[in-house]
C-alpha cells in the first residue's frame, strides 16, 4: 500500500522535533551535528533567532497579497541583491528549479527580443543538476532524472565539465546561451576552475550568448564569497539563485543584467507565491547575517579549518578516503567504499551528510558552525571511517 507520503524519496528512519545552530534533536531528546544543512539550505543554523525573529514578526502582520501589489519587503531584498551584485533587477520565485526555469525562459526571451527566436539552445554540462522539472531535469541530462518521463525538453547540449575546447565546438547558430553550476554540487562536489569561468565569459562576450550561473547551491556565502563566481573575478549575465537565501524559508530568485532582462516584460512570467511577505522578510533576514562586517571573513577561516582536518582524515584512513575537494563550506569527500556506507556510519555517530555523484559525500554545514563543531565532526568522521575499516578485516 502506497503511504500518503509519495515515496519519491528513500527517507532515513530518524525524525527531527527541533534545532538549535548546527545540532538538530529528535522527540527523544538524541542529538545530531547538521553537516548536511538540509541539503545547503539553513545557511545561519536552525533556528537563528534573528530569522525567528523576522519571520514571526512579520507573520504577525500579512503573510500574503499576490504580485499584483507592491511589496516592500521584496522590493527591499531585490535592492539589496542588485547593490551586493552584478544584477539590475531580480525575480522571486519559491525553489532553485522554479528560478532555473526563469533563467532558461529569459535568456530564450533575449534573444527573441533582438529578433533572434531561433537563439533557444543552451549548453550545460555532465555531472550538472539544475533542478525536476521537465526543463531542469534536461538541463542537467541525467538518465536517471529522466527515465520514463517521455520526450526529452529540447533545447539543451551537454558538454563535458571544464573543457572550454568541447564548448566552443558546441556552439551553434540555435546556441543562447552557457548553463553552469560554478561549484557542481550534486555531481560531486566539482569547482569549475576559475581559468574555465574566464574561458566561458570570454567566449559569450566574443559569441553574444548569455552566461548563466546556477548558484543555488554554492551561492549566499556558501564558498566564503556571497556568490562563488565572484572568486573567477567575472560575473555572469543571469544567475539562479536559492537555498540558502531563505535560510529554511522556501524561497528563490533569478537576478539580471537589465539587457538580459529586455526581453521579460509585463505578462511574459509569473509566480503566485514568489517573493511573498513570508519569504523575502526571511530572506532580509539571511543578508543581515551573511552581510554583516567580518561574517565572510569568518566563513574563509573555518573552511580553511574544515580543509585541513579532512585532508588529516584522508592520510589517517587511506582505504575509506580517496580524495577530498570543494571550495569553502561546500566540501566533498571521495570515497574507495560506498559513499552510502560511509553516509551510514556517520549516521551511526549522529552526523549528517549527504551523499553526491561520483561516489562522494557532501559536508555541507551551517555558516555559523564554529571551529570547535568542526572539529567534533572529523572526529565522528574519524570514527565512522574506524567502524568501516574494522568490518573489512
Amino acid at each position: 500500500m502506497i503511504p500518503p507520503v509519495l515515496p519519491t524519496y528513500a527517507r532515513a528512519k530518524v525524525a527531527f522535533e527541533r534545532g538549535e545552530g548546527v545540532r538538530v534533536y529528535t522527540a527523544e531528546g538524541e542529538e545530531y551535528l547538521d553537516f548536511g544543512a538540509g541539503v545547503a539550505v539553513t545557511s545561519c543554523g536552525h533556528a537563528h533567532p534573528h530569522l525567528v525573529e523576522a519571520l514571526t514578526e512579520q507573520a504577525r502582520k500579512i503573510w500574503h497579497t499576490s504580485n499584483l501589489y507592491q511589496m516592500p519587503g521584496q522590493e527591499k531584498l531585490a535592492r539589496r541583491l542588485t547593490e551586493a551584485t552584478f544584477a539590475d533587477t531580480v525575480f522571486f520565485t519559491n525553489s532553485g528549479a522554479e528560478a532555473l526555469e526563469c533563467a532558461i525562459k529569459m535568456a530564450r526571451k533575449y534573444h527573441a527580443a533582438n529578433g533572434h527566436p531561433e537563439k533557444f539552445r543552451l549548453i550545460t554540462f555532465e555531472g550538472a543538476f539544475h533542478g525536476r522539472t521537465l526543463a531542469t531535469i534536461a538541463a542537467g541530462g541525467q538518465a536517471k532524472y529522466l527515465e520514463g518521463f517521455g520526450p526529452k525538453v529540447d533545447g539543451f547540449d551537454q558538454v563535458a565539465f571544464g573543457d572550454i575546447d568541447v564548448v566552443k565546438a558546441a556552439i551553434t547558430p540555435e546556441t543562447a546561451g552557457i548553463l553552469i553550476e560554478p561549484v557542481q554540487g550534486e555531481g560531486g562536489v566539482r569547482p569549475a576552475s576559475g581559468e574555465f569561468l574566464r574561458q566561458l565569459r570570454a567566449l559569450c562576450d566574443d559569441k553574444g550568448l548569455l552566461l548563466v550561473f546556477d548558484e543555488v547551491q554554492c551561492g549566499i556565502g556558501r564558498t566564503g564569497k556571497l556568490f562563488a563566481h565572484e572568486w573567477a573575478g567575472i560575473t555572469p549575465d543571469i544567475m539562479a539563485i536559492a537555498k540558502g537565501i531563505g535560510g529554511g524559508f522556501p524561497l528563490g530568485a533569478c537576478l539580471a543584467t537589465e539587457a538580459a532582462a529586455q526581453g521579460m516584460t509585463a505578462g511574459t512570467h509569473g509566480s503566485t507565491f514568489g517573493g511573498n511577505p513570508l519569504a523575502t522578510a526571511v530572506g532580509n533576514a539571511v543578508l543581515d547575517v551573511v552581510l554583516a562586517p567580518g561574517f565572510l571573513d569568518g566563513v574563509k577561516q573555518r573552511a580553511l579549518t574544515l580543509k585541513q582536518k579532512l585532508a588529516q582524515l584522508k592520510d589517517a584512513h587511506p582505504a575509506i578516503i580517496e580524495d577530498i575537494r570543494g571550495s569553502g563550506l561546500m566540501m566533498g569527500i571521495k570515497c574507495k567504499v560506498p559513499n552510502t556506507e560511509l553516509q551510514a556510519a556517520a549516521m551511526d555517530e549522529h552526523l549528517l551528510t549527504i551523499g553526491a555523484g561520483d561516489n562522494v559525500v557532501r559536508l555541507l554545514p551551517p555558516l555559523v558552525v564554529t571551529d570547535a563543531e568542526i572539529g567534533e565532526a572529523v572526529n565522528r568522521l574519524d570514527r565512522a571511517c574506524r567502524a568501516l575499516e574494522a568490518k573489512t578485516r
